[in-house]
């Protein structure tokens, strides 16, 4: 019997920092945009993450992400 990966908010928060960094998605628009990226199965589980760490789907993206830093200013 196969499990559903496991994803930790770490992994999603690199996740959707990557997908900002490559200009497919704005941190401000809403978390559940990302599951426009992520196969179907596998979003049940990233949800339930989210939730578990205080996280709704119609915050924003930037909340998720946190504060961008930059190398050299």
């Amino acid at each position: 019997m196969l499990q559903s990966a496991q994803y930790s908010l770490s992994v999603i928060q690199d996740e959707a920092r990557e997908l900002v960094q490559k200009g497919m998605v704005s941190r401000h628009q809403p978390i559940y945009i990302l599951c426009q990226f992520i196969p179907a199965r596998e979003w049940a589980s990233i949800e339930c993450e989210l939730e578990r760490c205080n996280f709704l789907l119609r915050d924003r993206i930037g909340d998720l992400v946190g504060r961008e830093q930059w190398d050299n200013d």
